[in-house]
């Protein structure tokens, strides 16, 4: 008996120092190795392009998550000018990806997505890999919406997109919970509305015994039709003159 306060102490304090990570070797072999720009970028071929990602920038929040910035260069060759992207992915302390947004550069031209936030229906739970396919879902959309509107053709450009969704998959399978993967199954629990009271109906109520009974309500009275008028016809006698009555 005497462990058990140490164990919990332990438990607590373990608890208390979990924290979320991106694991940089993990992402990195997802890419093939950190091997380009002294072991700092990955090269890799994707969609008849190349393209180059460096490791990622990661900064605590306020609230214990972290703040992730990843740079994704189009490598064009060298007689041309690389375009550049950045992706942020904003992370909770529990592991799930709370918001995302993107930046695209090309030929001094920027395209900027929307800051994306996960959301549900209210009452409804969802896990934080169904967030993140929600959050990773609606930034390529916004994103090639706007490269459609800027009549961007080239191939390596048009694919930028889904090159930045590659690297969004992959990084979210780099992030790490106090050493280990994020729990695929985790709930993110939404605030769901108070039940609203049914409404109280009120009961009849019942006659007083010794109450007087009510009168009855008056008849109307028949209102009688048009009377015909009776008229004294005057006879006019012999002589012209009128009979005095």
């Amino acid at each position: 008996m005497k462990f058990l306060p140490l164990v919990s102490f332990l438990a607590l304090a373990s608890f208390a120092t979990a924290e979320v990570k991106v694991d940089d070797e993990v992402f990195g072999k997802s890419l093939g190795g950190w091997k380009k720009r002294d072991n700092q970028a990955a090269e890799y071929p994707l969609s008849g392009s190349n393209y180059r990602t460096y490791k990622p920038e990661v900064t605590p929040t306020p609230e214990g998550g972290i703040f992730i910035s990843l740079r994704i260069d189009n490598v064009r060759g060298w007689m041309s000018s690389d375009d550049y992207a950045v992706l942020e992915i904003t992370v909770s302390p529990t592991g799930v990806i709370t918001s995302a947004k993107s930046n695209i550069a090309i030929q001094g031209r920027s395209i900027s997505s929307d800051m994306i936030l996960g959301a549900s229906e209210a009452g409804k739970q969802i896990t934080g890999a169904e967030r993140a396919v929600q959050i990773g879902t609606d930034l390529i959309a916004d994103l090639s919406a706007k490269l459609l509107r800027e009549k961007i053709v080239e191939a390596g450009r048009v694919s930028y997109p889904a090159v930045l969704r590659h690297n969004y998959n992959l990084l979210y399978q780099a992030l790490r919970l106090d050493g280990a993967p994020i729990p695929p199954l985790a709930p993110v629990l939404t605030p769901t509305p108070a039940p609203q009271p049914a409404p109280v109906e009120k009961p009849a109520e019942k006659p007083k015994e010794n109450s007087p009974a009510e009168p009855p309500p008056p008849v109307a009275k028949p209102v009688p039709g048009n009377v015909p008028l009776e008229i004294d016809p005057y006879v006019t006698p012999a002589g012209g003159e009128l009979p005095v009555r």
